[in-house]
């Protein structure tokens, strides 16, 4: 009898610690869980989130887009990655996205059905460092209330629906790296605030919008690696992202009606695309183009440029459509200039 009763204690204790072993093993914050399960809810429970599966570990590195912090072992969620999401309807943002307050990294792309603003609980995301909402239906204005959290490093809000003016708060992120809004319908004017962006910040594109009026003469303080502020209606002098002692890399600055002395601008020797076509430039091309080593995209076409374009380096690898439709500019590739 005692054997018996010694048999069904051991069976029992089995059965119990094989129930609680799931419990037991999972790694993934509860609180984290249950936001998880609210988004994919928010969301219409799209198939391509059927591997969020209740009951297994949202850590066990097979949820789509969800990543814990394992380096701390605290297994908070720290990247959200919402990507080409098979939406039955238009949904907003899901409004328990900023419940995952670890968030370092969120992005939410190629879902066009992703509609609405972007929601002010997002200043919640108290640690995020990189938020990249791209080519979605979310519309409204950039909220200035992204300049509330301060860990932010890169906002990327390119090609959705997004009107209004550029938030001139921005400029009061300590850590930010850059920002691209491009392919939306912002207005109005870039902000003079944007001078003091910090020394970190390096990348500014805020191409195809309808952004308008005259580049802040501040803007020569900053020390832009990549500027992209082609097709809007922008003007006046550009000349601001221009300086023989920056590193830029590019600037595109096509298709918006900038008029200034391109013969007169500095030019960083890490220089490789310079594109300025479509606009009221005028002047000559400065020699210091002969010597930029890395130079592979250019073009001053449809400008009001004068004089013989520079010979060697890398212009004359540039076709005459490069060079094409300016006021009175000659030579290789395009005519020998007159006597």
């Amino acid at each position: 009898m005692q054997h018996f009763s010694s048999c069904i204690l051991l069976l029992l204790l089995i059965l119990t610690t094989h129930h609680f072993i799931p419990s037991l093993s999972e790694k993934c914050n509860p609180h984290d869980k249950k936001a998880l399960l609210q988004i994919r809810k928010e969301l219409g429970n799209p198939t391509k989130l059927s591997s969020w599966n209740p009951k297994t570990d949202c850590c066990n590195g097979k949820w789509l887009g969800v990543v814990c912090d394992t380096d701390t072992q605290t297994y908070r969620v720290t990247n959200l990655g919402l990507d080409e999401l098979d939406l039955v309807k238009p949904l907003p943002i899901p409004p328990s996205i900023p419940n995952l307050s670890f968030l370092s990294f969120l992005t939410l792309t190629r879902t066009p059905n992703l509609v609405g603003p972007i929601p002010p609980s997002i200043a919640n995301l108290t640690k995020l460092m990189y938020l990249y909402i791209t080519q979605t239906g979310v519309s409204g204005e950039i909220p200035n209330i992204l300049s509330q959290i301060k860990t932010l490093l890169t906002i990327d809000l390119t090609n959705n629906k997004l009107t209004g003016p550029l938030p001139a708060s921005l400029s009061s992120l300590p850590k930010l790296i850059g920002i691209s809004f491009d392919g939306n319908q912002l207005t109005g004017t870039i902000p003079e605030s944007y001078s003091s962006f910090p020394k970190s910040f390096t990348v500014l594109t805020l191409s195809k919008n309808r952004l308008s009026g005259k580049i802040p003469a501040s803007l020569t303080k900053l020390n832009l690696a990549f500027v992209d502020l082609e097709q809007n209606a922008l003007e006046g002098d550009a000349s601001v992202f221009f300086g023989s002692k920056k590193s830029t890399q590019k600037i595109l600055l096509g298709k918006n009606s900038f008029a200034f002395d391109i013969g007169k601008v500095g030019l960083s020797k890490d220089l490789n695309a310079l594109d300025l076509k479509n606009n009221k430039i005028y002047g000559t091309l400065p020699v210091g183009l002969t010597k930029l080593k890395f130079l592979r995209k250019f073009n001053v076409s449809n400008n009001n440029l004068c004089g013989e374009i520079p010979q060697g380096g890398k212009l004359q690898r540039f076709d005459e459509s490069s060079y094409a439709h300016n006021k009175c500019l000659c030579g290789s590739p395009l005519e020998g200039c007159k006597a």
